[in-house]
């Protein structure tokens, strides 16, 4: 099937290539989410044992929130990654520590690698995405919360520029259109820079 949804942002990343954000389409992105998610080293993700029609149920819930959304990322028109973002005070996470005003929540998932590590790939495509949220959409601050046990994704983010918070245990979901188990995480936090003053 092919995806219907156009990109919500298109932006030429200068030595790396034309970076695209798009809204996930549940019925024709989850084939290929599914083959992304069920691998082991998505471990993480949750959703090793999921089957294709529950990812898509899954990822159908997601686009029919205003509060959490997922996008897939494009280089150069091939899908690399998997984006969700959502909005704290509306997450489970906001009962673990202060939720502030414009604060956005990111997950991220890439795809699995075709060829050999491309220094610099993953923090290319995390900085566009950054970009996206802050300036088109306002975010004042991004916070991830990785599970405590995924020290490369927790690395990663540091050398993306977020700070280190503290160590929480995210509660149980347990709704009819979602169960989310406990998750021992571990916050990070990145403030989007003060905007410069106009000139008059």
């Amino acid at each position: 099937m092919i995806p219907t949804r156009r990109p919500v942002s298109s932006n030429l990343v200068e030595g790396f290539g034309t970076v695209t954000i798009t809204p996930v389409d549940p019925a024709a992105d989850s084939a290929l989410i599914h083959s992304w998610v069920t691998e082991e080293r998505a471990r993480f993700w949750g959703m090793g044992g999921a089957s294709r029609e529950l990812v898509q149920e899954i990822y159908e819930d997601v686009d029919r929130r205003s509060t959490h959304h997922a996008f897939m990322i494009g280089r150069d028109g091939e899908r690399v990654a998997l984006f969700q973002t959502y909005d704290c005070a509306e997450d489970r996470v906001g009962e673990c520590y202060e939720v502030r005003p414009g604060d956005v929540g990111v997950h991220l998932l890439l795809a699995p690698s075709t060829g050999a590590a491309e220094h610099g790939f993953t923090a290319s495509l995390v900085r566009a995405f950054l970009a996206y949220l802050i300036h088109d959409h306002g975010a004042r601050r991004i916070v991830a919360e990785p599970d405590a046990r995924n020290t490369k994704a927790i690395a990663r983010l540091e050398r993306s520029g977020f700070a280190l918070g503290p160590e929480v245990e995210l509660p149980e979901i347990d709704l009819p259109e979602v169960y989310l188990p406990a998750k021992r995480a571990r916050l990070l936090f990145l403030t989007a820079p003060e905007p410069l003053p106009e000139t008059p």
